[in-house]
């Protein structure tokens, strides 16, 4: 039996929200993800379990700043240290999108970092490659468009027909591996891609023909063991009470309100040959996202209606709060917005989103058909009926012209 802890997507510079720390100078949403990697990293070295899988997505692009580089690193180190083995699979974040170009974790094979393994294209690992452990990897890590094209010799430049090309290229590899593994060793299956019939958090980017998505049937194969994936934030099992466990652990803290009712975790398996139990470790201390939706109807007691939308005041100290609120536009000024930010002081952020509701309905000139006006006397149709000042829409007019013309210069 191998005992494994499975983490993926930490994002640890995601950023998005708030100020930097006074003592670190580190942003405090950077501090937040790194506490929650601390804990990982802890858990790694008190359970003393036999290899840690990161399955890709460390940063949120491919050139992250040398600070949060090094704060990875000096996670990444621990683990060195301790003498864990440690597998890093290359996310779509982390790659470039040149075939070619470094990879954010390109480094620690560089320099040859003792225990840790950066694994950037699909591979077969056997004991012989995870210094004598009984178990065998597969790993998928993210592939580029340039990659595939160059590494694939594939022939269109459609997204859709690349990605499933790739998608039967892999399933013939994955395929090709599980003949040639050993039957009597555990077999791991790690990737950073989506899985038909995985449930996708708010951070859901990818669109139809665009992402690559492989089907559920490859991680259920009997003959795997664990199927440890990255690439979607919401924590699941895909092969729940069966054999084997089809694992997406989830981002490591909340990265935007699409996950505001998201739990966090990571996950300890003890893999065995036919048998794999897993423990899901909820993180603690997750930055709360309270998201709130408020439609006017009524000029009644309008602030009293806003502050009661949302929680206690205990609840809202050191959250990332977000109220959308949605009124007829003449209401404008019925809304107390100091109220709301009162009650709000103790917020870490507070968004307040207007959407005022345009009630005039935009009539044509008489016998006049929306084809055969201009997009920018369409412009002028909505600006006035929105009543926007004269002096305003003359500015806009000119805006406007300007980025016509500049989207018709680049089309010829």
């Amino acid at each position: 039996m191998v005992k494994i802890l499975h983490f993926a997507d930490a994002h640890i510079d995601m950023a998005n929200y708030g100020r930097h720390d006074p003592e670190s100078g580190l942003p405090m949403r950077v501090m937040d993800f790194l506490k929650s990697l601390d804990t990982i990293v802890d858990s790694a070295i008190d359970e003393r379990v036999d290899m840690v899988l990161f399955a890709g997505d460390a940063f949120k692009d491919r050139t992250p700043a040398p600070t949060f580089q090094r704060e990875w690193g000096r996670r990444i180190m621990r683990l060195s240290h301790a003498g864990i083995p440690t597998l890093l699979l290359v996310g779509n974040h982390d790659l470039s999108p040149s075939f070619g170009r470094a990879h954010a974790l390109d480094s620690y094979d560089t320099l040859e970092v003792p225990h840790v393994q950066v694994l950037d294209k699909p591979a077969f690992l056997g004991p012989d490659k995870l210094e004598g452990l009984p178990l065998q990897v597969l790993a998928i890590p993210w592939i580029s468009r340039s990659g595939l094209i160059a590494q694939l010799g594939l022939q269109t430049n459609d997204t859709s027909q690349l990605y499933e090309q790739l998608g039967e290229r892999i399933i013939e590899l994955v395929e090709m591996w599980l003949g040639n593994a050993d039957p009597s060793l555990p077999m791991i299956l790690t990737a950073h891609c989506s899985v038909q019939g995985a449930a996708y958090g708010g951070e859901r980017t990818v669109m139809l023909g665009g992402d690559l998505v492989l089907p559920a049937s490859i991680m259920r194969d009997p003959r795997l063991d664990y199927a440890a994936l990255g690439h979607i934030h919401k924590p699941q099992n895909l092969n729940e009470n069966a054999h084997p466990p089809v694992i997406y652990p989830g981002s490591i803290e909340r990265v935007d309100f699409g996950e505001a009712n998201d739990e966090k975790f990571f996950v300890i398996a003890n893999v065995d040959r036919g048998h794999t139990e897993i423990v899901w470790y909820k993180l603690q201390n997750i930055r709360p996202f309270i998201d709130r939706f408020v439609r006017l109807e009524s000029q009644a007691g309008i602030t009293d209606r806003l502050r009661d939308s949302l929680p206690p005041i205990d609840e809202l100290n050191g959250a990332i709060v977000r109220l959308v609120l949605e009124y007829p536009r003449d209401w404008e000024s019925l809304i107390d917005d100091s109220a709301l930010h009162e009650k709000t002081a103790g917020c870490f952020e507070f968004h307040l989103v207007k959407r005022p509701l345009m009630e005039t309905r935009i009539r044509l000139p008489e016998d006049q058909a929306v084809g055969s006006l201009t997009p920018l006397e369409l412009l002028d149709l909505y600006w006035r009926a929105s009543h926007t000042d004269a002096e305003d829409i003359e500015v806009l007019k000119k805006l406007a012209s300007q980025v016509i013309e500049n989207i018709r210069w680049r089309s010829e």
